[in-house]
């Protein structure tokens, strides 16, 4: 008999809507025994964070079959006393081919990375820890 997909609980809600409300992160790992931040554009599908990475670097061949962190957050942007907010998925991380949906999602990709062709590599995270701070109430600097 197939599982049934669990709910949601409403941290793993509340971060699922605040990461949806932004379009870039950074996917957190190792790389030969040292550790190493990379932006990623995201879209969230089904509960799962799926990344568009340049291919070109090489990271995506250190978080593919391995437990990563993804964090998003609207630190530098907008009003602070509107509140801002940092989420946090940790979980394993797989290498996916999207749909023709997931890639209209996604929106059109760079040009250009350090000067040389943008190849874009997706990837997938399977959250097992989410994690949402919020801070509200800050003032304006």
């Amino acid at each position: 008999m197939p599982c049934e997909p669990e709910e949601p609980r409403a941290e793993e809600r509340r971060a699922i809507e605040l990461i949806g409300s932004v379009d870039y992160g950074r996917i957190a790992t190792s790389m030969r025994a040292l550790p190493f931040l990379a932006a990623a554009r995201h879209i969230v599908v089904d509960g799962r964070v799926v990344l568009r990475m340049h291919q070109g670097y090489g990271y995506h061949q250190a978080c593919s079959g391995t437990v990563v962190a993804y964090g998003a957050d609207n630190l530098n942007a907008g009003d602070p006393a509107e509140g801002q907010w940092s989420v946090q998925f940790v979980g394993t991380c797989e290498a996916v081919e999207p749909t023709a949906g997931e890639l209209e999602r996604f929106g059109p990709a760079p040009h250009l990375v350090d000067g040389k062709p943008y190849a874009p590599v997706y990837l997938r995270i399977d959250p097992q820890l989410v994690t949402v701070h919020e801070m509200t109430g800050s003032a304006p600097r």
